[in-house]
């Protein structure tokens, strides 16, 4: 009797045989998984990591418009080509960051979305939310600018460690949009969370200025 006729005729056996096997296989599939990952996690690493150079040389007193793109695509094509990868959130938010310094508002504002999205942090997350409320201010869209700010600092109390920066941020834009009385309410808000807060003065001198206005402005 061969050995495969000997397991065949034990169903003991060839279970146990074809349960091995099948562990065999997953953990093969699992250690192919695992080198692909560590093999994709250095790749990206390393452009990443040579795209955060250029991106350094762009910003040095006197760059050249081509190191500034230069530095650009780089980046993108790490967001592009590597998405998965961990510090993706990182790669976006300074390519965000990049085309917001050349006035690239709405592809500034993808590349923030993206930051803020794939964040491997609650911090990058809420900064890049900010960020996404910049680049609608600076196309004048208040309502989404208030909207983003809003969202940086979500559920979050008083003790967020942007609440107070997002907060002055929405009554800014409630005054540029006209919405004067709500963006009063958003000071006296910030005044009854923050009453310690060493800008509180300055919280008051604008509600001053804003409740002194005339309606008809």
């Amino acid at each position: 009797m061969t050995l495969l006729e000997w397991i065949r005729a034990r169903p003991a056996v060839k279970w146990a045989v074809s349960a091995g096997v099948g562990v065999l296989v997953i953990g093969l599939i699992w250690g192919g998984w695992a080198l692909w990952k560590m093999r994709y996690e250095a790749q990206g690493s390393i452009a990443f990591t040579q795209a955060r150079a250029l991106a350094a040389q762009s910003q040095a007193p006197g760059a050249s418009q081509e190191t500034r793109q230069r530095a650009e695509r780089a980046l993108q094509d790490v967001v592009a080509e590597y998405p998965r990868l961990s510090s993706i959130g990182q790669a976006a938010y300074l390519l965000g960051s990049l085309r917001f310094a050349n006035g690239q508002w709405a592809s500034a504002r993808a590349a923030f979305e993206v930051a803020r999205d794939k964040a491997g942090s609650p911090t990058l997350a809420a900064l890049a939310a900010l960020d996404v409320g910049y680049s609608w201010e600076a196309e004048k869209n208040y309502p989404e600018a208030e909207k983003a700010f809003r969202s940086a600092i979500g559920g979050a109390g008083a003790k967020s460690f942007l609440y107070e920066e997002a907060m002055l941020d929405i009554a800014r834009v409630q005054d540029l949009e006209g919405k004067r009385e709500a963006a009063v309410e958003t000071y006296q808000r910030l005044l009854k969370d923050l009453p310690d807060s060493r800008r509180a003065e300055e919280f008051r001198s604008r509600m001053a200025s804003l409740q002194s206005v005339p309606k008809s402005r």
